[in-house]
């Protein structure tokens, strides 16, 4: 026999007290001397024995009625013979949820993961022994404990959700399991009937929601920049994206931005339940170093994503190499500290150099050889853009043809070669065009366009970026791999465009760098993501041939130091986030022990989601195809745990202590109404 809640057999010592009043209650008899007593001694004799007998009957009567009582409080119950059989040692599994999401508010005021904890405990009261649960979370914390109600004391929160690595922890701890107690929140966009039908179908899957009061949870959702030029100081956007991930509306909610110790901005916001808002902070910074930044947010109780981490690097300069007879873009671009130019002619280029580019311009190359071809595709390969300008001589229009091809963009047609080539003339560019946003102010009527004479036309339908205007594409834009080609139809030479000469010209060439930078570093990254993509400083290009096997990167944080998986190409490196990384925060990227940069991680912002379903909901998302998964009633004193446990018994027992006590002071109610009648003496005789 086994107990539901067997704290209440304390109350057993009340039995006492019946005990104590009737040893209180006992009299020394007295004796009294009569003339004839013959009859009298036969009369007392009877009486006294009876006096006794009713005086016993009543403290049995007493006692019994409080042990039952007693008992009755305590929930008695008999566990079925299957359950005998299933509940081995290490048969039953729990999985509580230690996710961030498990800090908010419980109804009975404590946070989530303190009342699953508390019911998970009580689990082990209302089985036949604690040595028969084991619970399935992994962490270091865990292994440093022995047995199972000490492993759910030394339960924290972590940011490797539970319930997104349940098959994992089965599979290695509890494989023998019969049945798995599922304490969580149950997240909408973390919980998955999927899940609990993978634990298992022939075992016993029960689900048993915790429920919170409900409460707003302002999180940064995500940050980004107006420009991707930082300049230093001059005042950059920085767009915040705040959401409310909690079931309440927040109202003034204050919001705080931090450069490294420095308050740079503070504002408040109002944000309804699952929406977005999005704020504009002018930020400026005072030197060429990464700065470090932080937002921070005011919200109660839920603080675990009160603190979103982002960087901020000054844009470098912009490698832009121009290839062709003469230079044309010298002035436009040399004269900018933006750009880093350089020059060279078809015979002279560098091919190394070329390939580290961000914008390669040829124009009017007479022929395009293999191994320039080939460092073009290097070029967009690595994200970068190439500007393709043709060459009116037939001769090496197939060179031109090869490339084309070899980038993706399909087959060309030339137009035949005239003595006087006939000048069109270009249509105004849309200012809703993307390529030209932000760049044109009011634009004025009976503006003179350049004028140009097609050499070529594509096949491939690319993004038209300017327009003759019978319609013939003039600039169009084609998307090659990570890269982009831009393909001019005409040459810049006098004879066939006079595009050089116009003031559209430097727009356009600005606009093409500026799109081809690329800052592999993003202003933040999450710990959940699979890789970081950096790209290494020319300096570390590649490592030497000794140490190439070697696991030269590191994550490092304050005392901790961290090594991913790792691959390098050329100067990109990918590092896979590792496991044991589960702190945000700044983490310094080294290389045999020399700084290359710092990145900002943060929490996975689905944790930041409260949304949970109820266990009504839990159930609809079940289905009645998995007879397997049981859902409990979602409370917050263990009664539906109670009651479910004591529902898998075969007969539950605290009905009849409850009848055997009031039996019992019915029997003591009549006995002492109808037991003090004397007997009936017979005078006859």
């Amino acid at each position: 026999m086994q107990f539901v809640y067997p704290w209440f057999l304390v109350g057993l010592l009340a039995v006492g007290a019946p005990i104590v009043i009737h040893l209180l209650q006992l009299r020394r008899p007295q004796r009294l001397l009569f003339t004839n007593t013959s009859f009298i001694r036969e009369f007392e004799l009877v009486t006294k024995r009876q006096r006794n007998l009713k005086n016993l009957a009543i403290l049995l009567l007493r006692v019994l009625a409080i042990a039952a009582l007693v008992l009755a409080f305590g929930q008695p119950f008999i566990r079925a013979a299957d359950d005998k059989e299933s509940l081995g040692a290490n048969s039953v599994g729990v999985v509580v949820d230690n996710s961030f999401s498990m800090q908010q508010p419980s109804v009975a005021q404590k946070s989530l993961l303190e009342e699953a904890v508390v019911q998970a405990g009580r689990l082990g009261e209302l089985g036949s022994g604690g040595e028969q649960l084991q619970l399935l979370n992994t962490g270091s914390e865990l292994n440093r404990v022995g047995n199972y109600q000490e492993k759910l004391n030394a339960l924290k929160l972590s940011v490797q959700p539970s319930l997104l690595s349940i098959n994992s922890s089965i599979g290695r701890r509890g494989a023998d399991a019969k049945s798995v107690y599922l304490f969580s929140d149950f997240q909408k966009n973390e919980f998955s009937a999927a899940q609990a039908e993978q634990l298992g179908k022939r075992r016993a899957i029960i689900l048993a929601p915790v429920v919170g009061t409900g409460s707003g949870n302002a999180y940064v959702d995500s940050v980004w920049l107006d420009d991707a030029f930082v300049r230093v100081r001059i005042n950059v956007g920085l767009r915040i994206r705040l959401r409310n991930g909690g079931t309440l509306p927040l109202k003034n909610c204050p919001v705080k931005v931090f450069l490294g110790a420095q308050q740079v901005a503070a504002f408040r916001v109002a944000v309804e339940p699952r929406q977005a808002v999005t704020s504009v902070v002018q930020l400026q910074l005072n030197d060429g170093a990464l700065a470090l930044g932080r937002v921070v947010t005011e919200d109660n109780p839920v603080r675990f994503d009160n603190t979103f981490y982002f960087t901020m690097q000054p844009a470098k300069a912009i490698r832009v190499l121009e290839v062709g007879p003469e230079p044309v873009a010298q002035r436009l671009y040399a004269n900018e500290p933006l750009f880093t130019y350089s020059f060279a002619k078809p015979q002279q280029v560098d091919y190394n150099a070329m390939r580290q580019a961000s914008l390669v311009v040829v124009h009017e190359v007479s022929e395009l050889e293999a191994g320039m071809r080939n460092a073009l595709r290097a070029v967009v390969a690595r994200g970068g853009s190439v500007v393709v300008v043709p060459a009116a001589a037939v001769a090496g229009h197939s060179s031109y043809e090869q490339l084309f091809w070899e980038l993706g963009l399909g087959a060309v047609q030339w137009e035949a070669k005239s003595a006087a080539p006939e000048l069109r003339e270009v249509a105004m560019p849309s200012p809703q065009e993307p390529f030209f946003r932000n760049v044109f102010g009011v634009q004025q009527r009976g503006v003179t366009m350049p004028r140009a004479a097609p050499v070529l036309r594509w096949s491939r339908t690319g993004t038209d970026i300017l327009r003759l205007k019978d319609g013939e594409s003039y600039l169009a834009e084609f998307t090659s791999g990570p890269g982009k080609v831009y393909v001019f139809s005409a040459p810049f030479t006098a004879g066939y465009s006079d595009f050089t000469r116009h003031a559209l010209f430097v727009p356009v060439l600005y606009r093409m760098a500026m799109l081809s930078y690329r800052d592999e570093q993003l202003p933040a990254y999450r710990l959940t993501q699979g890789t970081v993509a950096l790209r290494l400083p020319s300096e570390t290009k590649a490592a030497e041939s000794a140490d190439r096997n070697e696991a030269s990167f590191r994550f490092v944080k304050d005392s901790v130091t961290l090594i991913p998986a790792q691959r390098v190409l050329g100067q990109d490196v990918r590092l896979e986030v590792p496991v044991g990384m589960n702190a945000p925060g700044f983490y310094q990227v080294q290389r045999r022990g020399q700084l290359l940069t710092t990145v900002a991680f943060n929490q996975d912002k689905r944790e930041s989601e409260l949304a949970a379903y109820s266990a009504a909901e839990l159930r609809q998302l079940i289905g009645p195809n998995r007879p397997n998964i049981r859902v409990l009633e979602g409370d917050a004193d263990g009664v539906a745990l109670a009651k479910f446990q004591a529902g898998r018994t075969e007969q539950p027992l605290w009905r009849y202590c409850l009848a055997v006590a009031l039996a019992c002071l019915l029997a003591e109610a009549l006995l002492l109404r109808y037991g003090n009648r004397p007997p009936e003496v017979n005078r006859a005789a």
